[in-house]
């Protein structure tokens, strides 16, 4: 602890109340890898938490490419991903997308390698609960499967209208769903933990701007009287948005594809500290982050982390 070998009462100082606790910890949130990585974007955030040390790193989904139903395809995917997880010093806690859990091809493979889609912890008497956005029926599921298949040969072949294309006038395209028995578990889970400090929810696609998802309105419900934070991703743009006095955070990239006319298309981390007072919440893009040469890390320095700057520059 705190010593010093200075008498009287001038001290160069301003006081020694330490902003430190037991309850005290600090975890980052990572965000959109996919939609067209950027590769050398996530090793070089990899590298930052390296530096930055956080006691454990959450994410918002899209973790690799799919969607390709091919079994072998997605092991590889999976293996070269975890296989960068690894690089963690903090133990990494996956959040699935729709570009990990859409179809049933994907979401056995993910059940096989990982387990549930949707789970809670707690740690240091806080609540953190990751739910899957792509909790939908099969037939809908393949539904989306099937037009999200034809959007994206579309956009292969140079196709840049999208008008008559079904999966762009699908609502689960921007907010996903919840369903019944998800719900019903995330209220088991408040229930069993009516006393914790705080509560994080954690998932991919911004569900509660669907209005007639019965299964987030529940939770929602059942979160009413305790604090709480949620984190999406999927949109690939930072934004906070305020309901009930609770902060809602739509996350950007951390190597994910960037629109170049959207001033908060940007690669960041998000770091979370826990304090008595509730959690404190910084943003820190990537080109921020230096290590001790004052450089960013694995030669990020030649990159690019946000799309409305790089006008004339290459992309990773």
């Amino acid at each position: 602890m705190f010593r010093h070998e200075i008498s009287g009462s001038a001290l160069p100082w301003t006081h020694t109340q330490f902003d430190t606790s037991d309850a005290r910890f600090t975890f980052a949130v990572v965000s959109d890898l996919n939609g067209g990585e950027r590769r050398e974007v996530f090793n070089v955030a990899v590298a930052q938490l390296t530096l930055l040390r956080p006691e454990l790193v959450l994410s918002v989904g899209d973790l690799i490419d799919g969607p390709t139903p091919e079994d072998t395809a997605l092991t590889r995917e999976w293996d070269d991903f975890d296989a960068r997880a690894r690089a963690m010093p903090a133990p990494f806690f996956r959040v699935g997308g729709n570009h990990d859990l859409t179809g049933d091809e994907l979401r056995d493979v993910w059940r096989s390698r990982y387990g549930p889609t949707y789970y809670s912890f707690v740690y240091k008497d806080v609540l953190f609960l990751v739910l899957d956005t792509e909790d939908l029926t099969p037939e809908r599921a393949r539904a989306i499967f099937d037009a999200r298949t034809e959007a994206v040969q579309a956009a292969r072949a140079g196709r840049t209208s999208t008008e008559g294309l079904a999966y762009y006038q699908m609502p689960e395209r921007l907010t996903g769903a919840i369903g019944a028995e998800q719900a019903a578990y995330v209220q088991r889970a408040l229930a069993a933990h009516p006393d914790v400090r705080w509560t994080f929810l954690f998932f991919h696609k911004p569900v509660w701007r669907n209005q007639a998802d019965a299964g987030f309105r529940a939770i929602e419900q059942a979160l009413a009287n305790r604090p709480y934070t949620v984190f999406s991703g999927h949109l690939h743009s930072l934004a906070r948005t305020v309901r009930s006095g609770r902060d809602y955070f739509t996350l950007g990239t951390t190597g994910g594809s960037q629109n170049p006319r959207d001033p908060m298309a940007l690669d960041h981390l998000t770091l979370v500290t826990m304090t008595a007072d509730g959690p404190a919440i910084s943003h820190l893009r990537l080109e921020g982050i230096l290590g001790p040469d004052g450089k960013i890390p694995r030669g990020g320095d030649s990159l690019c982390f946000r799309a409305m700057s790089c006008a004339g520059r290459s992309r990773p």
